[in-house]
């Protein structure tokens, strides 16, 4: 719906002044009233070009100062007061009002850890220093001892540094007469080269899974004693890309079979392309794509930093996928440039995006947004309940066409009602968001019509969190080789995250497997082949 923009009125301020003194004496001229309309109608721009700024202006300091939880007991928090503050129809008279009518539960994350979660931990057994199974009792001297099934458990944790460092001193011997040197050989263990294969696992964490830049590594080593430059550190985490490469190429070549495909977007810097960046190209942008390929018994995470948008980056992943198979389901936010160009994938887009366009809103539009979001918690809810019960895809399917779509169809009628009715503004904050999930309705409800689509790409979201992580720490790649060693151990390490997979163990491992090894069958070395060694 267009809108006519206002008329311009020129007016004086002794024309202004004099018109103030009219309305005080309740004397207004014919001619009063255009200008009184002018004013209106600009008072009503001015307030609308207010809020949508301080929606701007929110979003950006949710994006400096770390954005809180949009869960809807959050968002919602005093709607949810203003509800539990109206007084019960038949209180408790036994209750007193200073006791809660239930516990609370913990917070999730709180608490001590468990023995049990140390699963990385060296286990020592130890046996009574006077005693054993049989023996009899010391305290009353008639029983006999017998061994509990539950043992006595200690947790005792101490530092070190991240890369700790052991020299080895041999005592040389020499012949006094013929001159020759004995020198005792190294233990087994040790090997010939001055790196283990788990200080190339321990740098690619440190580095690309934690965000630690080599810098200041390097710092903390020296002031650990224990020095390790960082150039030196580089050689390492890029001599063991290169012997990782094969394993990555199989990576890429699973994922490209997915069921289901996750993929977006985040921006990155490589000073190498910007200073060998054609100045004529349109294309400026460089960014770190992430993919997440759903096969049903595996994911796999993948990073892509260049020039190449989303799509592109799908583009050449999709070349890779077997012919014959069905075209798998893309879920991705509405930006055009997430989706391939030149493969047929049936598209689903993120839920949770347009759900983030309300709760930006919800200070504005307290009512309506808190009517989307209670919605669209209504779903999550179904969807939660079908992952609880390990649901198969049909039955997932039909669970949500049972439960979630009466609550859809509700949900789309308002939507159109606040348009058709003209109950908000179009161009307002709260039109656009409406007119945002209209628009793309079949999308976001993909999860009604094709099993196994997803309601949002959270699970995308968070494995770019490498990729931000790693920029805000250390800031750009200097060169496209070394993003190249990024995208793969980020991709080698939150890969083995997905699947329950320690990945210092798992990348150590592959180090101590032989090249050709590797080269020949990449494909028996995926994560989730990795048996962890018992403890």
């Amino acid at each position: 719906m267009s809108v006519k923009p206002p008329q311009r009125l020129e007016i004086t301020s002794e024309q202004m002044q004099a018109l103030k003194g009219r309305i005080k004496n309740r004397r207004l001229d014919p001619s009063d009233y255009d200008v009184l309309l002018g004013v209106t109608e600009t008072v009503e721009r001015l307030s609308r070009a207010l809020a949508e700024k301080n929606t701007a202006i929110g979003r950006l300091c949710k994006y400096l100062l770390g954005a809180p939880t949009e869960k809807a007991k959050n968002v919602l928090k005093d709607r949810e007061q203003d509800c539990n503050s109206a007084p019960e129809a038949n209180p408790d008279a036994s209750q007193s009002p200073s006791e809660p009518s239930a516990k609370k539960p913990k917070p999730k994350g709180h608490g001590k850890k468990a023995a049990c979660d140390y699963t990385g931990a060296n286990r020592i057994c130890l046996q009574h220093p006077c005693l054993k199974v049989g023996d009899p009792c010391p305290g009353c001297d008639k029983g006999k001892l017998y061994e509990l099934a539950m043992p006595s458990v200690f947790v005792h944790v101490t530092g070190s540094a991240p890369l700790e460092a052991t020299v080895y001193e041999r005592a040389r011997l020499r012949c006094n007469l013929c001159g020759e040197l004995f020198v005792p050989e190294l233990p087994a263990e040790v090997g010939k080269d001055k790196f283990d294969a788990s200080a190339p696992a321990m740098l690619a964490l440190l580095k690309y899974g934690c965000g630690m830049p080599f810098n200041r590594l390097e710092k903390l080593q020296d002031h650990l004693g224990q020095p390790l430059p960082a150039s030196t550190q580089w050689d390492i985490v890029n001599a063991a890309a290169t012997a990782l490469a094969p394993v990555w190429d199989a990576l890429v070549a699973e994922a490209a079979q997915g069921r289901i495909v996750h993929n977006d977007d985040t921006t990155a810097k490589v000073l190498e392309f910007l200073q060998r960046q054609d100045p004529d190209s349109k294309r400026k942008g460089i960014f770190t794509t992430g993919i997440v390929s759903d096969g049903g018994g595996h994911r796999i995470a993948l990073f892509m930093t260049g020039g190449r948008h989303a799509g592109e980056n799908l583009t050449e992943l999709l070349r890779r996928r077997r012919t014959g198979l069905s075209p798998p389901i893309q879920m991705c936010d509405a930006l055009n440039r997430n989706e391939s160009k030149e493969f047929e994938t049936i598209l689903a887009n993120c839920l949770a995006h347009a759900r983030r366009q309300f709760v930006e809103l919800v200070d504005r539009f307290p009512d309506d947004c808190a009517y989307v979001i209670e919605r669209l918690a209504e779903v999550y809810h179904n969807d939660g309940l079908c992952k609880k019960e390990n649901l198969s895809s049909q039955q997932r399917l039909a669970y949500h066409r049972q439960h979630s779509a009466p609550v859809m169809d509700a949900l789309h009628k308002w939507c159109q009602a606040q348009i058709q009715e003209k109950r908000v503004e179009p161009n307002s904050g709260l039109g656009k968001a409406i007119g945002y999930m209209l628009k793309r309705w079949d999308k976001l409800t993909r999860f009604l019509q094709v099993p196994d689509a997803p309601l949002d790409n959270n699970l995308c979201e968070r494995a770019l969190k490498y990729a931000i992580l790693h920029r805000k720490n250390a800031l750009f790649y200097k060169t496209q080789r070394g993003a190249y060693v990024g995208d793969l151990f980020m991709s080698l390490i939150h890969t083995c995250q997905l699947a329950g997979v320690n990945p210092l163990d798992y990348i150590g491992w592959l180090l101590k497997t032989e090249p050709k090894t590797l080269q020949a069958s990449p494909e028996r070395f995926m994560p989730w082949l990795y048996q962890q060694p018992a403890s």
